[in-house]
């Protein structure tokens, strides 16, 4: 078997998960994971699926058959090296939003060898204070060593505003 990642894109409307769906079904494939959004008016989607490597090339083929419809991007897949010792934790971030923050949350992370399993991000309007807040969610194994009391510290020291929780998974 051979595993696939498909990243597709495209303006918003019934029917996309189905189109993908069908042609996966039709070439044999199986639909194992996947994240997948609509933000602003598009729809965009990680998908991971498995198929008899045999049907690679027509299913392939038959994916890229979606042209117009969604933007799709195919490469392989590979198994995550584990560590062994690695673990997985939680991290949550809440503050006032401004340009940068994003840049700035994941270079701490990345600074403390942090591999990002999920993130996700929000705005939304400050009920009291006025302004606009940012939240992150994210999921990300670290290694065994790490300091997470530093990793804590660095993320606090970007601004006075923000609030951090970090659990152990």
């Amino acid at each position: 078997m051979t595993t696939l990642i498909l990243t597709v894109a495209g303006a918003d409307r019934p029917g996309l998960v189905s189109a993908v769906a069908d042609l996966v079904d039709a070439h044999g494939g199986n639909w194992e994971n996947s994240r997948l959004a609509e933000l602003a008016g598009t729809f965009a989607g990680v998908i991971q699926i498995t198929v008899a490597d045999e049907r690679v090339g027509e299913l392939q083929t038959a994916l890229r058959s979606l042209d117009g419809m969604l933007a799709v991007t195919i490469s392989t897949g590979s198994e995550g090296t584990d560590a062994g010792t690695d673990r997985l934790i939680s991290v949550t971030v809440l503050g006032d939003d401004r340009p940068g923050i994003v840049r700035e949350i994941s270079g701490v992370l990345s600074s403390h060898a942090l591999s990002i399993r999920s993130m996700t991000t929000q705005t939304r309007d400050a009920a009291m204070a006025g302004g606009r807040l940012f939240e992150s969610a994210v999921t990300a194994t670290v290694p065994a060593s790490a300091d997470l009391d530093s990793l804590r510290a660095d993320i606090e020291q970007l601004t006075h505003d923000l609030q951090v929780d970090i659990s152990i998974l």
